[in-house]
C-alpha cells in the first residue's frame, strides 16, 4: 500500500495543450510503474526471506541446553514452584523428549544437563534470584554444563539419557572426591616430595604402559579403590589401532578420572584392582585383573579374574561366564623409567 501511495504521488497529470493520445500514453506510463512496482515489491519480498533465512542459519548457530528432572524426587521437589506447570514426571520427560526432537529438526544443537533442585535453590540465594521463575531457571540451566553433569543430544531417547547424566554426575562425583583427597596429602615427610603430583605421575605411567602392553583392540579399563565406607570407580575406553606408529586414543576427561582414582590408591597405599577386558574382530574378549599392591600393580591368575568376574560383587553368589569371553593372568606392568617414583611415605 505505501508503495502505491508514493507511485500515486509521483504520477501528476499530464500538461495542458497535449494531444488526445496524451491518454494512451498516460496508460502506458501508469502499467509501465505498475510493472516497476511489482519489480520492486518482489525485491522487497525477496529480500524478507534471505533475512529469514539468514535468522534461522544464525539461530542453528546457536546452542540450546535443556535442564532435565532426571528422577521423581527432584520433579516432586520442584512442584513447589507455582511457575513450574508440569504435575506428572512421564508427561514432563514426554515432553522433554518432543522438544528435544524439535531442536534437532531445526538443526539447534542441544546439551541436556542434570538439574538439580538443592543445587538451583543455593544458586538462587546466591544471587538473588527468584527460585519461583522461569527466568531464574533458565539462569541456572545455562550454567550447567560449566560445572555440572551434561551430555551432548545426539537423538537418543530420554530413556538413554536419563542414566547418560546420572553415570555423569557419579563419574564426576567420584573425580572431585579423589582430588580432594589428593590435594589434602601434603608432602611427604621423609623425601618432601609433593605425595600427590608423584602418585599422579605414577598412576599416569600405568595407564600408559598397561594400554602399550594391551596391544591393538578396543580396551575398557575399570580401577576401583575403597576409600573407608566410600568405593571409588573410573572407567576409561580406549582404541589401540594396528599399525605401530599410530597411538593409542581415549578420551582426557576419562583418562584422568581413571587416573586420578588410581592415584588414590596409590598415594594411601589402599587395596585395590584393574580389569581390562580387549576386544577384537574375530577374537573372543580378553579379560586381565591386577590388584593394587604397595604402589605397584600386581598380575591376578586366571583363576582369580575369572572368580573376579563371575561372582556378585553385593552377594558374593557365583555367576555364570559370558560366553566369547577368555579370562587370562594380567601381564606384568614394567614402570621403569619417569613416572616410577615409587613409595613416598
Amino acid at each position: 500500500m505505501a508503495h502505491a501511495e508514493w507511485y500515486g504521488h509521483t504520477g501528476g497529470p499530464g500538461r495542458s495543450g497535449q494531444a488526445a493520445d496524451g491518454g494512451r500514453q498516460e496508460k502506458r506510463g501508469r502499467r509501465g510503474r505498475g510493472k516497476r512496482a511489482g519489480t520492486r515489491g518482489a525485491g522487497t519480498r525477496g529480500e524478507k526471506r534471505r533475512e529469514k533465512h539468514l535468522r534461522r542459519g544464525l539461530r542453528r548457530e546457536v546452542p540450546s541446553t535443556v535442564g532435565l528432572l532426571a528422577d521423581a524426587h527432584d520433579f516432586a521437589a520442584m512442584r513447589r514452584y507455582r511457575t513450574f506447570v508440569f504435575d506428572d514426571h512421564a508427561v514432563y520427560l514426554r515432553h522433554v523428549d518432543t522438544l528435544l526432537k524439535e531442536l534437532a529438526s531445526q538443526g539447534v544443537p542441544a546439551t541436556v544437563a542434570l538439574f538439580d533442585p538443592d543445587e538451583y535453590a543455593e544458586y538462587c540465594e546466591d544471587t538473588g534470584l527468584d527460585p519461583d521463575s522461569v527466568a531464574g531457571r533458565g539462569r541456572y540451566t545455562a550454567r550447567i554444563p560449566a560445572s555440572g553433569a551434561a551430555v551432548a543430544y545426539t537423538g537418543q531417547s530420554v530413556d538413554v539419557l536419563v542414566p547418560q547424566l546420572i553415570s555423569t554426575a557419579v563419574r564426576k562425583a567420584t573425580w572431585e572426591y579423589a582430588t580432594t583427597l589428593l590435594a589434602d596429602l601434603g608432602d611427604c615427610a621423609d623425601c618432601g616430595e609433593d605425595i600427590a603430583g608423584a602418585a599422579f605421575d605414577r598412576a599416569s605411567h600405568m595407564l600408559e604402559r598397561l594400554l602399550e602392553a594391551a596391544g591393538p583392540g578396543t580396551h575398557h579399563l575399570v580401577c576401583s579403590v575403597p576409600v573407608g565406607t566410600e568405593q571409588l570407580l573410573a572407567v576409561v575406553h580406549a582404541e589401540h589401532p594396528a599399525g605401530e606408529r599410530e597411538p593409542v586414543r581415549l578420551g582426557s576427561s576419562e583418562a584422568a578420572e581413571f587416573v586420578s582414582v588410581l592415584a588414590v590408591g596409590i598415594a594411601l597405599e589402599s587395596a585395590g584392582g584393574v580389569v581390562l577386558r580387549t576386544t577384537v574382530p574375530g577374537d573372543d574378549d580378553r579379560v586381565h585383573g591386577w590388584r593394587l599392591s604397595r604402589s605397584s600393580l600386581v598380575p591376578l591368575t586366571a583363576g582369580e579374574v575369572f572368580n573376579a568376574y563371575c561372582t556378585d560383587a553385593e552377594t558374593g553368589d557365583p555367576l555364570a561366564p559370558e560366553s566369547g569371553v577368555d579370562y587370562r593372568a594380567g601381564f606384568a606392568v614394567s614402570l621403569d623409567g619417569p613416572g616410577d617414583t615409587g613409595r613416598h611415605h
